[in-house]
């Protein structure tokens, strides 16, 4: 005998539901390929007509060649820097601030006592300790680790704490009466509830931590693509400047897409296991 699993039919209505949703997938993706198109189009047309500085405001052209320049240059080299720090950033705040939530969550006389400084920490601005940061670890890679890290942690941290005390009380006093302790409930039920808050916090953070790679990089870096934007400013190259901004906005939608690709992964496959 084998196990088979039936597969039911897909009602007509269904079926027109689903190819609904499909063709508004892809105008929407077509929409928003012809509106950068159009823009791209229109800078071009403008700067040609000398409506637009391309002097100033550079030209899609222009660009083209510089990132052309750019590629047999150390493109590479610099978008790696830039990721790497960003990457290790990114998964510093993520593994520290939900770590920190945790200990909070754990702790309500803690939580108590932190909220207040937590909420004034998030509410600094973390570019202005940018030269403390400096001084404390060095004028390197590491102050633009820690810069990241600044900016992303205390965000991972409330959002966290957040999802964990917002958790169905009754799941929560459900689990006790069958005699869960504390680490039990944790771990069966406030962190497998708070999974899509996790993963929520992690997009905010992966951008987070390229904002603060980047502010690092404007203090102190000798590459990455902050480097490359502060260099282009410094010598009136403004093609470069534009160019490096093009393709951190690349970079950023590349970052937040395979945080939304591992959702999907590891969302599918819990769901398999239950």
């Amino acid at each position: 005998m084998y196990n088979q699993t039936a597969v039911l039919p897909v009602s007509k209505e269904r079926a027109a539901y689903l190819q609904k949703q499909k063709r508004k997938k892809y105008m929407i993706r077509t929409v928003q390929i012809s509106v950068v198109v159009i823009l791209l189009a229109l800078w071009e047309i403008l700067a040609n007509i000398g409506v637009i500085d391309s002097f100033i405001m550079s030209q899609p052209s222009r660009m083209v060649k510089t990132l052309l320049n750019l590629g047999e240059n150390g493109l590479l080299t610099h978008l790696g820097v830039t990721c790497m720090e960003t990457l290790i950033g990114f998964l510093l705040g993520t593994v520290l601030g939900v770590g920190l939530a945790v200990l909070l969550w754990w702790s309500k006389t803690l939580s108590c006592i932190c909220e207040p400084f937590l909420v004034v920490l998030n509410a600094l601005p973390k570019i202005a300790l940018g030269p403390v940061f400096i001084v404390w670890v060095g004028a390197g890679t590491q102050a633009i680790i820690v810069m990241a890290l600044a900016i992303s942690l205390i965000v991972t941290v409330l959002e966290m704490l957040n999802g964990f005390l917002s958790t169905d009380e009754e799941m929560i006093t459900m689990a006790r009466t069958f005699g869960a302790d504390r680490r039990q409930v944790f771990t069966k039920v406030v962190m497998p509830s708070n999974l899509h808050t996790l993963f929520n916090s992690m997009k905010v953070n992966i951008g987070l931590s390229l904002v603060g790679v980047i502010a690092g990089e404007f203090l102190v870096s000798k590459a990455g693509l902050g480097y490359l934007i502060v260099y282009g400013g410094q010598v009136f190259k403004l093609d470069l400047v534009m160019t490096s901004v093009v393709i951190l906005a690349v970079v950023a939608a590349l970052l937040y897409q395979s945080v939304v690709i591992a959702e999907r992964v590891i969302t599918r496959k819990m769901s398999h296991r239950n």
